[in-house]
């Protein structure tokens, strides 16, 4: 990893190719990049009253969130402490998390409350092994976690992308989640699925039903950067036949990327946001799922309307992101070549990328 390659990302040139099939650098994105940082784990609703909890992944590490007895929402490594099963599975309430293996019993709070037989072994000391703590953080209806004790607060991850969400009519505050939607597995490395995601370049010629709602014009299509997030804003098009009515509510589009691996997507129409999370099984591919939050008085119609034609969109990116994983894993070619005009959300999101493996995530890339 030389130091030049910042310099040639900077000039345009894409990561190596390369980057995207080998293991070892999926292995070093888990450790530099998922382990410590915040990543969207589900609805708040799921994990509302005191037992109640769902299991999610960041990364490679599976998690559970859980609300206390005391009302406190927690999320710990949901790994048990004895042999490494898996504490629990899905969502639901129990009054303690009992691993279905060996019955070792955890508290809500996480500490160890029973372990068969313990009580036979002189040294074992049931208070050094309750489950590992997880960073836990909401944003309105969203739950974010973080493996990382020490990694920073999530206002500090988000800086101003809820007030300029709000200040475009989104505030996720007052939204009911609507359920899940698109579960289904990217035959593609999770950063070629993230990269799709950060330009509208490819929108006239691969995404005709959409480039009808929006307006994905160079010179009308709004990108910015921040910090550790970015954004596209794409007014409604005037004129012509729309895929859907969006009414009155909402007259353009947001489409947000929050580093590393989720994103807030709003279409024309009531006020609402759709959270898709790229989640990398291996290096070769790639999980995905969207949870919808809307403003209450959102029709069933409308929403069905915009989820299925956000289903359509992705179904036409996932054949996008698939040839390209197959193109760069052929070694065809070592890089590629930026259009920075279009593309420099992609660029900015590499030098996250690079930063992160190769100086720990301390630099800043802008």
């Amino acid at each position: 990893m030389p130091p030049a390659l910042r310099d040639r990302l900077l000039d345009g040139e894409t990561l190596p190719a390369s980057w995207y099939s080998d293991p070892e650098i999926l292995r070093l994105e888990h450790e530099r990049i998922f382990r410590r940082s915040w990543q969207y784990a589900g609805p708040a609703v799921q994990a509302t009253e005191p037992g109640s909890f769902f299991t999610c992944n960041a990364g490679a590490l599976p998690v559970v969130v859980v609300r206390g007895r005391d009302g406190e929402l927690r999320a710990f490594a949901n790994v048990c402490r004895h042999r490494g099963h898996q504490v629990v599975e899905g969502c639901g309430r129990r009054e303690t998390l009992q691993c279905p293996y060996h019955a070792w019993t955890y508290d809500l709070d996480g500490t160890l409350r029973a372990a068969p037989r313990s009580d036979r072994e002189p040294d074992f000391d049931a208070s050094e092994l309750g489950l590992r703590r997880v960073q836990v953080d909401t944003w309105g209806p969203l739950v974010f976690v973080n493996p990382d004790p020490a990694g920073p607060p999530l206002r500090d991850v988000l800086g101003e992308l809820p007030r300029e969400a709000a200040e475009r009519g989104v505030d996720p505050g007052g939204f009911t989640y609507r359920g899940r939607s698109r579960e289904f597995v990217i035959e593609a490395n999770w950063k070629i699925v993230v990269e799709n995601f950060l330009e509208c370049y490819h929108c006239p010629v691969a995404h005709k039903s959409f480039s009808k709602l929006v307006d994905v014009d160079q010179d009308a299509y709004l990108l910015t950067t921040s910090r550790w997030s970015s954004s596209q804003y794409g007014p409604l098009r005037d004129g012509g036949e729309l895929p859907y009515d969006p009414g009155d509510a909402l007259r353009g589009s947001q489409f947000h990327y929050v580093w590393p691996n989720w994103t807030l997507n709003v279409f024309p129409g009531p006020p609402h946001v759709r959270v898709l999370v790229f989640q990398p099984l291996d290096p070769d591919r790639t999980a995905t799922f969207v949870d919808g939050f809307w403003a209450p008085g959102a029709s069933d119609e409308i929403v069905q309307e915009i989820t299925d034609f956000g289903a359509e969109v992705g179904r036409e990116d996932s054949e996008l992101v698939e040839s390209v994983h197959r193109g760069l894993r052929s070694g065809a070619i070592d890089h590629g070549r930026l259009l920075l005009g279009s593309e420099k959300l992609i660029q900015h999101f590499q030098l996250l990328v690079l930063d992160a493996l190769v100086e720990g995530a301390t630099a800043d890339p802008a």
